[in-house]
């Protein structure tokens, strides 16, 4: 495949969330797409009553449950490659900081950067992707696990062009583009005034879009991909997210609200590269792979 794209998220459902049209559009398009998660999403809150049982606080297997949730999630999309960083289990999710999930010893946020980093730098140099997206320096919204999810992509990419640095990883590889994720604010305040023209004032509608965290400025966005066609399969990989997502309400919502162009199309920031290709009325890129040529 000569077209071939490399995601680094955090946790289970991340993916789907933020990059789930993305996906299923390469993906159909013939292009290699290749998941990486860095944990297990073990210290995630179940929303589901007769799954409790499975939390951090109760039996903590919610780990392994949610690796079944990712396959099924996966499929959805029709990524066949995805995979956990180093082993499944070896990064555990850090959770917030102040939490005591955030004080373990084996949590990605306290990892060894460039221990994580060697594990990424495997991945790259055997992908050899020319695309690759994972999160800003703030993670989206703050999260440890996001924040390090974005140090060790950086550092990885660096490590990985090196044709001096660790032979036995594989050989040196260079990523042509790297992008970020987006949310525009503007989209998120159209949401949020749509939930309110339809009655909803609590929870999401509620916020003020301009103290949303993961909300950018719209100017920071320089890249639209437009997947409008796969936003059925985003939804369904987002329900099988079952313990952890729900579509019925809050801000997934805005797929009911403000449809395609809050869930369908999805949005980022070139942090790496030359834009390149057909833009948008916006002058914005529509192609990941823009500008770019050959294997």
């Amino acid at each position: 495949m000569s077209r071939r794209l490399l995601l680094v998220h955090a946790h289970p459902d991340d993916e789907s969330i933020g990059t789930g049209t993305t996906m299923a559009r390469y993906v159909a398009e013939g292009a290699q797409v290749t998941l990486v998660t860095c944990t297990l999403g073990e210290e995630g809150e179940v929303i589901i009553d007769e799954l409790g049982h499975l939390a951090a606080t109760h039996s903590d297997t919610l780990g392994d449950h949610r690796q079944v949730e990712l396959a099924d999630a996966m499929r959805e999309l029709g990524v066949t490659d995805h995979r956990q960083l180093g082993a499944p289990g070896k990064y555990r999710d850090s959770g917030m900081v102040g939490t005591p999930s955030n004080e373990r010893s084996d949590c990605f946020w306290r990892s060894d950067l460039l221990s994580a980093a060697n594990d990424l730098v495997a991945v790259i140099r055997e992908v050899r992707p020319q695309v690759l997206v994972t999160y800003d320096d703030f993670g989206g919204y703050g999260h440890p696990d996001h924040i390090q999810a974005h140090r060790v992509s950086m550092y990885a990419m660096v490590l990985a062009a090196s044709p001096t640095f660790r032979a036995d990883l594989g050989e040196a590889w260079s990523i042509s583009k790297v992008y970020w994720t987006a949310f525009p604010r503007s989209i998120i305040r159209a949401g949020i005034e749509a939930l309110r023209a339809q009655g909803d004032t609590s929870g999401f509608a509620e916020m003020d879009p301009d103290d949303i965290p993961f909300a950018i400025d719209d100017a920071l966005v320089t890249t639209a991909i437009d997947g409008t066609a796969y936003l059925d399969r985003k939804m369904a990989a987002l329900r099988a997210h079952a313990t952890q997502v729900s579509v019925d309400g809050g801000f997934f919502a805005l797929a009911d609200h403000v449809g395609a162009e809050a869930f369908g199309v999805e949005y980022y920031r070139l942090a790496q590269g030359v834009p390149g290709g057909v833009r948008d009325a916006l002058g914005r890129e529509t192609d990941l792979f823009g500008g770019l040529a050959g294997p």
